[in-house]
């Protein structure tokens, strides 16, 4: 995978450095053409060029039958360009001359003009351009010297053959020296920027493997990408943890509810094999009594598999809820007044108060009882005998408030963060009143499905505080 990356980044480069490279190549070939067809005026304008300027002056020289002379024009443009002029006969003999240096010659064979203007004249250290005036019965030559430093010229002789052979042999060369520079820059840039994805690619991987403990230091191109990794890696740490942790709480969970079923079984299964046993002779009254238990026991062994039944399909969102419009005054009422009818709670303290002796709201009536009757038993079993419950209903704006409240034992604080959990159970639960620990999970989900929210408030040894909050009106009233 990593020479995969390498050589798709590899190959781009080396692709665009080869057509930069052609591109080039194509210009240059393109700007010798010019250059040759304007016979070396590509890069200076027609009227700039000391050749140019030379062939030009010829109109500014003048025959007449006194003699020759040049345009005040013209001496103007010899001497901006500091340039001089000597006008020669046929025979090479000055017949007029402008500017001209000391030590320039009189008189010029042809070898000399040739020289004169393939070489610098030493003698006027000047740059010697050749021109031609024509008239109709006769012929002049003349000179045009620049005494411009800067101004060169350079008088090349070649064969075209030797030539082209040479721009060949060092075409390929060219090629292949920028072809592997090329080459060297492209490894190192993909590696550079290849490097960082070869880090991230293994830390996928770790990460695949259940490796969470992977970070990066958020620079460079990347770093959005090494930040984004980081906080995955951290997403998943807390998951794994929290996994764990649920996983540990469910064995714990799964431990006790097996063990709380197991004992009203065998409480079942001794008295009903007592029963059927013919060795033993009951009264009556000892088999109603032994009757009673196993029915208790049955009872008990119901609402354990009824908790994980309305539990499981709470969790999923499989409830249909049978909703319609009660005072949920009156549904507390009933709740509280229940209680203090059962016969193990009828000593003790619980208090109703209301807001309002009519608040009409739709929910589901069985599931919302349950709901508040999970929260009265949760204060009662919790707590001593001795304890105060206070149970409330009130109308605040468009909701309805139902807060149940003890002064007992209180919840540690982190107990208080897994009260809702579905696995968890209470650890001042009584032995006399363990069942499958699904109250409060169950209460939590009703309220969720109606719409409503849950809170907890709890301090130790000062008492705990329920808060139940259910919007009166529905988003299915609405609709």
């Amino acid at each position: 995978m990593k020479w995969k990356l390498t050589g798709r980044y590899l190959v781009s480069v080396v692709l665009i450095v080869v057509i930069v490279i052609i591109m080039n190549i194509l210009v240059l070939i393109g700007l010798y053409i010019s250059q040759m067809a304007t016979k070396g005026s590509l890069f200076y304008s027609g009227n700039n060029t000391a050749e140019s300027f030379t062939r030009s002056f010829v109109d500014e020289i003048t025959v007449s039958p006194s003699g020759i002379s040049i345009t005040d024009n013209g001496k103007e443009q010899l001497q901006s360009k500091q340039a001089w002029i000597q006008v020669l006969d046929e025979n090479g003999k000055l017949l007029y001359g402008y500017h001209v240096p000391e030590g320039a010659k009189t008189k010029y064979t042809p070898i000399d003009i040739v020289n004169a203007y393939k070489y610098l004249e030493k003698e006027t250290f000047s740059t010697v351009f050749v021109g031609e005036k024509t008239e109709p019965n006769y012929r002049y030559s003349y000179l045009i010297g620049f005494k411009d430093r800067y101004l060169q010229r350079y008088v090349l002789t070649y064969d075209i053959r030797v030539v082209r052979q040479i721009f060949e042999t060092g075409t390929l060369v060219l090629i292949a020296v920028d072809g592997l520079v090329a080459l060297c820059i492209a490894y190192i840039f993909s590696k550079k920027l290849t490097r960082p994805l070869r880090g991230l690619i293994d830390g996928i991987k770790q990460l695949a493997n259940k490796n969470y403990r992977v970070h990066y230091e958020s620079k460079g191109i990347y770093k959005d990408v090494f930040h984004n990794v980081n906080v995955l890696s951290q997403n998943l740490q807390a998951g794994e943890q929290e996994r764990k942790k649920l996983d540990q709480m469910k064995e714990e969970w799964i431990g006790n509810i097996s063990h709380d079923i197991k004992t009203p079984l065998a409480s079942i299964q001794g008295y009903a094999e007592m029963m059927k046993d013919k060795d033993y002779q009951f009264s009556i009254e000892e088999m109603r009594d032994y009757a009673e238990i196993i029915e208790s026991k049955s009872l008990y062994l119901r609402d354990v598999i009824e908790d994980l039944n309305l539990s499981t399909r709470l969790k999923n969102k499989k409830m249909m809820l049978h909703k319609k419009n009660v005072n949920i005054v009156g549904l507390v009422r009933n709740v509280v007044i229940d209680t203090l009818n059962d016969a193990r709670y009828a000593n003790r303290n619980i208090d109703f108060h209301c807001s309002h002796e009519v608040i009409k709201i739709d929910v589901d009536e069985i599931l919302i009882r349950r709901a508040v009757g999970n929260l009265i038993y949760n204060a009662i079993v919790h707590n001593d005998e001795q304890v105060a419950i206070q149970v409330e209903v009130m109308k605040k704006g468009l909701d309805v408030w139902i807060c149940v409240e003890d002064n007992g034992k209180g919840i540690r604080k982190e107990e208080l963060e897994r009260i809702f959990d579905r696995y968890y159970r209470g650890t001042n639960t009584g032995e006399l009143h363990k069942g499958s620990g699904l109250g409060m999970a169950i209460t939590h989900n009703v309220v969720e499905v109606h719409g409503g929210e849950m809170n907890v408030t709890s301090e130790l040894h000062q008492g705990t505080r329920f808060e139940i909050r259910l919007p009166i009106l529905q988003i299915d009233d609405v609709s």
